[in-house]
């Protein structure tokens, strides 16, 4: 299990003030974690580095219908 006692959290640049967003930590080492912002006491997900980076990259290339 990964020790997120030291996550440092930066909320998505495209939140809404009263809507649920998504916060990352980036600051873990080999992995990335990913929380809900409105409820971060129910935990997040940890995945690798670079896991995380191709979601990003097939986000930005419009891969996924949202």
């Amino acid at each position: 299990m990964t020790d997120l006692s030291r996550a440092v959290w930066r909320k998505a640049g495209r939140s809404y003030a009263n809507a649920g967003c998504v916060e990352v930590a980036a600051n873990l080492g080999d992995v990335i974690a990913v929380r809900d912002s409105t409820r971060p006491d129910d935990g997040a997900h940890v995945v690798e580095r670079g896991v995380f980076g191709a979601l990003l990259a097939d986000l930005k290339n419009g891969r996924y219908d949202i």
